[in-house]
């Protein structure tokens, strides 16, 4: 045991370590909270949660809850272990996605630990304990037994169809799937009609059987509470317009700051890594690649699975330059790819791992303390407001904010039901078009309150509608503080 920990060994160790300590990490978004009382009200009740129960605008509606197995086993994990039981939900997630990266990945221990160090980088800003990651890590399964079964030729295909049925009771990313799926295929058949020489790649009955599996997937997809409509969930979504003009995560990424540069470097990486050697992109990993970078310019939550499928395509070629390198300029390849050297010293390897993982400890309790928490949670969710309204319990109706409506979903549940929150599948654009003209405090903004009869507003203090309901006469103010501002109706309406 003592000699089997060698440099390359530790090399990857530690990188794994890193990516665990990197994800464990206070994790809860703002949606987070919405899922989360949602889970529990389905455990309370026993049953799938498909109407609305949580607003005031949407209450009795039809809700197409793609994510309700999720929100169920977030709910279970945070009745266990709270905040630190999603940290650690979230940690080890994501570090099994990496896992099944690392096993696609070629060339030495050193590339590809580099290699999975970048892509970690590039999607650590959307790891958070919400359902989208259940996406995440099943993208990566996908990738790896389809990689696996185009390239050495192993046949984990069987496996697909199940966790398909999964997925698509998890979150409603299993589109990603499909595009995987499709992807493949039609990389591997245009392959076989256009280089039909070729020895590598799928031959026309593999191509079959990968065919009968994306058919087969299909169908599991209508297992599932709520039938065939799910099929159309994945356009659904994207019909939403106010997704691309409000929410950040569906936006195209601002590459002004560091988090969404990090993305340019993987992709430079690739790009470098192909254009360095010899050796063709197939067009499987052409159309993945690019596919998937087209998809990440448009809405940034994509930048994720490309993540996932660039360190295959970067430590393949990066591998296949070096091994050409080698041939033509042995001195300078033994120093970019040197050979293993002998173990001499694993009692120094064995140290300096456990110094490592007993670092990676102290950070993990770290992330587990309820300081560390509670002032993510401050600096997300306006705590004091929500204390206030719980003490005092002003009468509603509530007009709030969209970015707090998670979190007062869970917090204010059952008194006061929310006018908004990050279900943008139940409310579509009618509904938060109206919303996004009163927030702004642009025209007709009054009428719209009145319409829905609102009493009570909970804002951000520095937004628009704080400085034109205090303008207005007609608002007073019950609370106040850095973040949010409580106004409540001078007349109350539908009181004599």
């Amino acid at each position: 045991m003592r000699s089997w920990l060698t440099l390359p060994r530790l090399a990857v160790a530690l990188v794994f370590l890193g990516i665990f300590a990197m994800a464990a990490r206070p994790s809860v978004d703002t949606d987070t909270w919405w899922h989360l009382r949602a889970g529990a009200w389905m455990l309370e009740h026993g049953q799938v949660l498909t109407r609305d129960v949580f607003s005031s605008t949407r209450y009795g509606t039809f809700w197409l809850n793609v994510n309700w197995l999720s929100q169920i086993g977030l709910a279970l994990v945070w009745r266990a272990g709270g905040f630190a039981g999603l940290n650690m939900l979230t940690a080890a997630l994501v570090t099994v996605a990496f896992i099944f990266v690392y096993l696609q990945c070629e060339g030495n221990a050193y590339l590809r630990a580099f290699t999975l160090v970048l892509a970690a980088a590039a999607s650590a800003v959307f790891w958070s304990a919400r359902p989208q990651l259940a996406s995440f890590g099943l993208a990566s399964v996908f990738a790896y037994v389809l990689h696996a079964y185009r390239r050495p030729g192993r046949n984990y295909l069987w496996t697909l169809p199940p966790l398909m049925l999964l997925w698509a009771n998890l979150h409603g990313g299993f589109a990603i799937g499909f595009l995987l799926l499709g992807a493949t295929l039609a990389g591997e058949a245009a392959g076989r009609m256009l280089f039909p020489a070729q020895t590598d790649g799928l031959g026309w009955r593999g191509l079959g059987a990968l065919a009968l599996t994306t058919a087969a997937c299909g169908a599991a997809v209508a297992v599932n509470p709520f039938g065939l409509r799910l099929y159309g969930i994945p356009f659904q979504t994207v019909s939403i317009g106010v997704l691309q003009d409000y929410i950040q995560e569906w936006q195209s990424p601002n590459f002004h700051l560091p988090a969404a540069q990090v993305f340019i470097w993987l992709q430079l990486a690739t790009f470098g890594a192909v254009g360095l050697g010899r050796r063709r992109l197939d067009l499987t990993d052409l159309l993945l690649f690019g596919g998937f970078t087209f998809l990440a310019l448009l809405a940034g939550r994509n930048i994720s699975i490309v993540a996932l499928l660039a360190p295959p395509i970067i430590t393949r070629h990066t591998a296949a330059a070096l091994a050409e390198l080698r041939a033509r300029r042995p001195r300078l390849a033994a120093v970019l790819d040197p050979s293993p050297a002998p173990n001499r010293l694993p009692l120094v390897n064995w140290a300096l791992l456990s110094v490592v993982a007993l670092a990676v400890l102290v950070k993990v309790a770290d992330a587990a303390l309820p300081k560390a928490n509670d002032q993510l949670l401050r600096r997300q969710s306006p705590v004091d407001a929500v204390a206030y309204l719980q003490r005092e319990q002003p009468p509603g109706p509530l007009f709030n904010s969209y970015n707090w409506g998670g979190y007062l979903l869970w917090a204010l549940y059952p008194q006061y039901p929310v006018f908004v929150d990050g279900r943008t599948d139940l409310y579509e654009n009618d509904l938060l078009s109206a919303y996004l003209t009163t927030a702004a405090g642009r025209a007709g903004y009054a009428e719209l309150l009145d319409e829905r009869g609102i009493n009570l507003v909970l804002i951000e203090t520095e937004s628009a509608l704080t400085a034109r309901l205090a303008q207005s006469g007609a608002w007073r103010v019950l609370y106040a503080d850095d973040m949010a501002t409580v106004y409540q109706r001078d007349r109350l309406m539908g009181t004599p």
